[in-house]
């Protein structure tokens, strides 16, 4: 999961777990290959080990709520593409929001896809701790569970307080483990592969089009990462042509990969086990294998895998604010860096992803992940929207720099797909996550406030 104008440095969110904030000074320096690795690597985080639980209980028609949200994704995927064109500079949703509507909705951009990033590092430890229990036995009492993921949110901190270079070493190890098993499910379980398994074809009460968009809002989850190339437009060679075309490579690419791996899982562990499962993948190998030997060897590589994307998301999530506060978007004091990294955003943040896991918990354990992942959806789609909305501006100001007049209407329409998807997904991500999410997005509108005061009074001394 990650996140792309001639202005001040664009809040940026890194997708480098080196810690580059990338922008648009810096020196382009990957092309095609890199870029389409980098979205593809960025959509593929922790979440997808728990998804296929998470979603099971709405029956198979959640593969339709995947399949139209590949569609969706690939229309905002084509959406970011033309926006790098016209805007080839590091910052992305931020960016397009600020270039069309001012600093106002540039600051709402920056400041959702800030809650984003770290509301998205609560669920991945929640995640995170579904796999623990196979090793370590925590889902009996709620303090330990609590512990455990305060813990698996707090180290990767600490790594990353640590100085950027620990930070490349963790990545590089998470990495590489992410993909075993996510290819050992892959291609491993369609040798297991029985229909019984699946279950009905909607398991729920719901309507199927009710089913349709609320197994869509969990899995949005699993796409957040499609505008990591536009984010990181500033560092990529030849930017007008390559953003696009990373963009809907990588897209594809980790469509592909998690389509293979949600109809293994679904056909390989019975539906009624994998819709309690807190370990779906360890689950499936266990089935596919016999004993739990190979279910526990997958969960240490899905708990490391997490750990890396909370690695990398502690940084990302740190990056975005102190790339605002450059701006004066943001207060000053996210500006301060050590070893490399912001250290103020690293606190603020997990201190942030903490309190929200707590409450969450607290609040009622069952489906944690599920309200986090849904709070996530509401926000991520904030700056879909606003880049959306940023293009179909562009396209119908006039602008002759702005305007290809050949594909004038392809592009309104792909504009208007994109932003009726996003709002879709809003509608679907149900009370309780658009609930919780506005009052993390509208609390940003004081911050602005305070921000905007203070600099127009600097500007008046």
């Amino acid at each position: 999961m990650s996140t792309a104008p001639t202005a001040p440095t664009a809040p940026t969110a890194p997708t480098d777990p080196q810690g580059g904030t990338g922008g648009g000074h810096h020196a382009r320096r990957f092309g095609l290959p890199i870029a389409t690795a980098l979205v593809m690597g960025n959509i593929i985080g922790g979440g997808i080990f728990l998804l296929p639980a998470s979603v099971a209980p709405f029956g198979t028609i959640s593969l339709v709520a995947f399949g139209i949200l590949t569609a969706g994704a690939l229309a905002l995927a084509l959406v970011f593409g033309k926006l790098a064109r016209r805007h080839p500079k590091t910052g992305g949703p931020y960016v397009y929001a600020r270039e069309a509507f001012g600093d106002f909705a540039g600051f709402l951009a920056a400041w959702s896809y800030w809650i984003t990033a770290w509301v998205s590092n609560a669920a991945l430890a929640v995640a995170a701790v579904g796999y623990l229990d196979v090793l370590v036995p925590v889902h009996e009492s709620t303090a330990a569970t609590i512990g455990a993921a305060l813990l698996l949110q707090w180290l990767p901190a600490l790594a990353n307080l640590a100085g950027t270079r620990y930070v490349g070493a963790v990545q590089l190890v998470a990495t590489v483990l992410k993909f075993v098993p996510l290819l050992l499910v892959a291609v491993g379980g369609f040798f297991f592969f029985d229909s019984a398994n699946l279950g009905p074809f909607r398991a729920g009460d719901d309507s199927a089009l009710g089913a349709v968009s609320a197994s869509a809002a969990i899995l949005l989850f699993s796409y957040l990462g499609v505008e990591s190339a536009a984010v990181s437009a500033g560092e990529v060679r030849d930017p007008r042509r390559n953003v696009g075309r990373a963009t809907v490579l990588g897209t594809l690419a980790a469509a592909g990969l998690y389509l293979l791996t949600m109809v293994s899982v679904f056909g390989t562990v019975p539906h009624d086990t994998l819709v309690s499962s807190s370990a779906p993948f360890a689950d499936s190998v266990n089935l596919m294998f016999g004993g739990s030997w190979g279910g526990a060897a997958v969960a240490c590589m899905a708990l490391v895998s997490m750990v890396g994307a909370l690695n990398g998301w502690t940084l990302l999530s740190a990056q975005t604010p102190y790339a605002a506060a450059r701006d004066g978007l943001f207060p000053q004091v996210f500006t301060v860096k050590r070893r490399g990294v912001p250290t103020v955003g690293v606190l603020v943040t997990v201190v942030l992803a903490s309190l929200l896991t707590v409450y969450n918990y607290t609040a009622g354990p069952s489906g944690v992940f599920e309200i986090l992942v849904l709070v996530t959806t509401f926000t991520a789609t904030v700056p879909y929207l606003l880049s959306a909305a940023a293009q179909i501006y562009f396209l119908l100001s006039g602008r002759a720099d702005r305007v290809q007049r050949s594909r004038l209407v392809r592009d309104t329409v792909l504009a208007l797909a994109a932003f009726g998807f996003s709002l879709w997904l809003v509608a679907g991500s149900g009370h309780a996550a658009v609930y919780q999410g506005v009052l993390f997005l509208f609390a940003g509108v004081l911050v602005h406030a305070w921000m905007a005061a203070r600099k127009r009074a600097a500007g008046t001394a």
